[in-house]
């Protein structure tokens, strides 16, 4: 039974598990999965154009599995206007090629859902990294926002507390930048909901399975 890692930072040498690598736009080495954007920290108004032109190559990418990361974040010095500009581009590529984005938001929650709410996309948009309260939780997955939880979870109690009152059925799991092995984060949430590490394993592959089918028809695992 395989491990599903859908947004890691590092290469992934264990056989059971399958993941999503992070890329950007300057990055050179798609032979793995991957999901591709440009990220809210490094947003450069004269490479903007250029960038998405890549972007938008690479969702042809047998190998592309999803948009991102990408979205909105308040304490960056990047100026937030802008942001929601190349943030909007993205989502209109991901509606395009019809690939699921992956979100990076800091205290911009209500404006990820106001958009939602607004532009109304037939692909599913993942919270990655998500390490907020129960409500702000509730907030994302009542508009159809899916949460993925990381490493934080690990010794984050109040996040175990969020994770224990929602429903598997709405969750990815990651590792992102960390060097933590994602076998880890299944079994503290596995832990948390009180089942076996194997039940869960089967309960994210198919929410997996149903955001990126091809999975299995393309033979990855």
């Amino acid at each position: 039974m395989f491990f599903f890692d859908v947004h890691t930072h590092k290469e992934s040498f264990s056989e059971n598990v399958f993941s999503i690598e992070n890329k950007y736009p300057n990055d050179i080495n798609f032979s793995k999965p991957f999901s591709i954007g440009i990220h809210p920290w490094f947003i450069q108004p004269e490479k903007i154009a250029k960038e998405l032109l890549i972007i938008e190559e690479k969702l042809k990418d047998e190998n592309c599995f999803a948009l991102g990361e990408c979205g909105l974040d308040k304490i960056t010095a990047t100026d937030f206007e802008l942001q929601k500009i190349v943030f909007r581009k993205q989502i209109q590529l991901s509606e395009h090629y019809k690939k699921p984005l992956l979100i990076h938001c800091v205290k911009a929650f209500q404006e990820i859902i106001e958009l939602k709410k607004e532009l109304k996309p037939h692909q599913i948009w993942i919270l990655h990294g998500f390490h907020k309260n129960l409500q702000v939780a509730e907030s994302l997955l009542k508009n159809g926002i899916m949460l993925s939880f990381g490493t934080a979870i690990i010794h984050n109690k109040k996040l175990q507390e969020v994770v224990s009152k929602i429903s598997i059925s709405s969750i990815l799991l990651e590792t992102d930048n960390t060097d933590v092995d994602i076998k880890e984060v299944y079994q503290k949430i596995a832990a948390l909901k009180e089942i076996m590490v194997e039940d869960l394993q089967q309960k994210i592959k198919q929410n997996f399975v149903s955001l990126f089918p091809r999975v299995q028809s393309r033979g990855f695992f």
